[in-house]
């Protein structure tokens, strides 16, 4: 059914959300809190665990023990996590929230936190990750050793006190996580049984176990995975991510340093953990200063090339097949979170039926995983629901895990948590909305204030923005910031300040309530002064108020547009709804100046709620600081010029929104 070519695929009735279930919740966490099986908890130290090349990587091993300290015999299933963080960080912060003084002093405490109104509001939000049970998840939980777990913490090869050299989620790297996983299997203090823990480069390290089918491996938790780590962060869009990575890594890399002091008292050093360690002090930091400084493309060295190069061994080891998982996933991750839409698509490419694989997806940075679980009408804390499935898939309990959700789900706009049968949820229809330049009179501190209209534009215009700085204090900066910049309120929850430099086009005010669900497509009609170009564009929830809240974001560096159609989606009309870029230099495509160029961007899935009065709000930009810049050489391409949307009725520039009732 087409409606003025606007509606271009209607399908079934939307959906009434099913609510959360408290009766389940309440009986998970009665069941994580109570005392447990067991009394007390064994500890072996910086177990040895040899690779096949040699390289020994080191373990602390938590184990069951009764009141005299000593572990029990009988085996038990056993839960790994592997580390670039030092496993001396997971066995603090594990220790610390086995201290109730300690730990619910901080969830008292983060609870009565509100700075609701005040400029720093954001405050209150992230400290939120310290009661929503995610810590656990992230470190060790005692409460689950002492219920009848083993669990195994392994430093990754070349940090914390391993052996070797940080690969960074490379081939060896995960033949390593397989060969721990066997190793755990066969300990006598190990039923068999494997489950995999563990908080974003631990998440990415269970997926790719995961889709390597290790037999002993039978439930995953990952909490802010990825699994296309250039995609994912970095090089959103083919500009280097400059607000993540480079933090990122002088972590990983300075607490890679940090010795075993014991061993020095004792005089066992290791000092093949040193020579490891000269071999490469600062690994991948000389990769990211080549991204940015290196001048044209053909002087860029092998190592940094193979990132950017479609097929290479580089680039295949850092894609993760998530379509091979078969192990039972309950996968969380955050509207916000750097890694989001790869937990939607790890959802969603999984084989798994609906139960064995579960999606939940708070309105979460980086750093607040899980902070809004665990109240009241709100899921269970996130070491709740860990407990639960590994409960049901690793020693077979009952407890309705399986029949929870499939998709959980808090929708921006509300806060309200919802659970639906998958995602996108049944009943939105896909609807254009076209970019015009006629004045909302919403955003006269825009570079441009356009309207978003359901009609294709009657008039030609021509709109210029150039490249700026004032999205550093964005809701997009935010994110790309792990949720650091959402400190000031003014940056983290309105993106007015930031739209000061953009071109912004807003409908009228909806109706009724309008829910979005799913991945975004825009296509914009782009014109260039040089050969190439760097575009961001941004999906807002615009208020009776003008606050301008950021729903979803997407950009694309204008030589990197070729689209891997093999990867993406359309809807039926054949408008893209998930647009995937190659993101390699070998498709490059340098623009003509002058001549219209189109370009096709993704901007990650969303579930979202317009109130009557609210308005959806496109935003555009021709830079991204601090989530991004331009490849050094793809920069000098660029030159920093003004860029231009050419809005032509013939040629329209448009968004393809998944919607429950038409808009604007």
């Amino acid at each position: 059914m087409l409606t003025a070519g606007l509606l271009v695929a209607i399908v079934a009735p939307p959906a009434v959300a099913a609510p959360t279930r408290p009766d389940l919740a309440q009986q998970w966490t009665a069941t994580h809190d109570d005392a447990g099986a067991y009394p007390s908890v064994a500890i072996d130290w910086d177990v040895p665990i040899t690779m096949s090349d040699g390289v020994q990587l080191r373990a602390n091993v938590y184990r069951p023990a009764g009141a005299d300290g000593v572990a029990i015999a009988d085996p038990t299933p056993t839960i790994v996590n592997l580390t670039p963080y030092t496993k001396m960080v997971s066995g603090l912060v594990g220790a610390v929230y086995d201290q109730p003084a300690i730990s619910d002093g901080l969830v008292d405490f983060v609870n009565g936190i509100n700075l609701s109104g005040t400029p720093v509001s954001g405050i209150g939000e992230l400290v939120g990750v310290l009661g929503g049970g995610g810590m656990r998840n992230f470190a060790v939980d005692y409460d689950l050793i002492r219920a009848g777990y083993t669990q195994v913490v392994v430093d990754v090869r070349g940090t914390g006190f391993s052996q070797g050299i940080w690969q960074v989620f490379g081939e060896r790297e995960q033949q390593d996580t397989v060969e721990v996983i066997d190793w755990a299997s066969h300990q006598p203090w190990s039923n068999g049984r494997i489950g995999m823990s563990g908080v974003s480069y631990s998440a990415i390290n269970q997926l790719q176990a995961a889709a390597r089918q290790p037999a002993a491996l039978q439930a995953i938790v990952p909490v802010e995975g990825g699994r296309d780590i250039v995609r994912d962060i970095v090089a959103p869009g083919g500009g280097f991510a400059v607000g993540f990575v480079p933090a990122w890594l002088a972590l990983v890399n300075g607490t890679k340093w940090l010795p075993n002091v014991q061993s020095i008292l004792q005089g066992t050093f290791d000092w093949r953990w040193l020579t490891d360690r000269q071999a490469s002090p600062l690994t991948f930091t000389d990769l990211m200063i080549q991204a940015l400084t290196v001048p044209d493309l053909q002087t860029i060295p092998p190592e940094l090339s193979g990132f950017l190069t479609s097929g290479s061994p580089v680039r295949e080891s850092l894609l993760t097949d998530t379509s091979r998982i078969r192990t039972p996933m309950l996968a969380y991750g955050g509207w916000r979170d750097i890694f989001h839409d790869a937990m939607v698509q790890t959802y969603a490419s999984s084989p798994l039926e609906p139960g064995r694989k579960q999606l939940v997806v708070g309105d979460t940075y980086h750093l607040n995983f899980g902070s809004d679980l665990g109240r009241p009408g709100s899921p269970p804390r996130l070491d709740v629901w860990q407990r639960a499935w590994f409960d049901h898939w690793l020693k077979d309990i009952d407890n309705g895990v399986d029949r929870y959700g499939p998709v959980t789900l808090q929708q921006k706009g509300t806060g309200d948590w919802i659970t639906a049968p998958n995602f996108p949820r049944p009943g939105m229809t896909y609807q254009r909305l076209y970019l015009d330049g006629t004045p909302s009179g919403t955003a006269p501190h825009a570079v441009a204030d356009g309207s978003l209209i359901a009609q294709p534009p009657g008039a030609s215009d021509r709109l210029t923005v150039a490249p700026n700085l004032s999205t550093v204090c964005s809701p997009d900066a935010a994110v790309a910031l792990a949720g650091a910049a959402a400190v000031i309120d003014a940056c983290g929850s309105d993106s007015r300040i930031a739209e000061g430099a953009a071109l912004t086009f807003t409908t009228a005010p909806v109706a009724a309530a309008t829910e979005l669900s799913g991945p975004i497509g825009v296509r914009l009609n782009t014109v260039h002064d040089t050969t190439d170009g760097y575009w961001v564009v941004t999906a807002n929830d615009v208020a009776p108020d003008g606050t301008s809240a950021m729903l979803s974001s997407g950009q694309m560096t204008s030589s990197l547009r070729a689209i891997d159609d093999g990867l993406s989606t359309r809807a039926p009309n054949g408008d893209y709804t998930r647009p995937v870029p190659y993101l390699t230099l070998d498709r490059l495509q340098p623009v003509i100046p002058g001549v219209p160029t189109t370009l096709d961007i993704g901007l990650p899935a969303t579930d979202a709620v317009l109130a009557p009065g609210h308005r959806l709000r496109v935003d555009v930009w021709a830079s991204d600081v601090p989530k991004s810049i331009m490849l050094r050489p793809l920069l000098n391409a660029a030159q920093l010029a003004p860029q231009h949307l050419q809005l032509d009725p013939n040629a329209p520039s448009y968004l393809t929104l998944p919607v429950s009732r038409p808009v604007g």
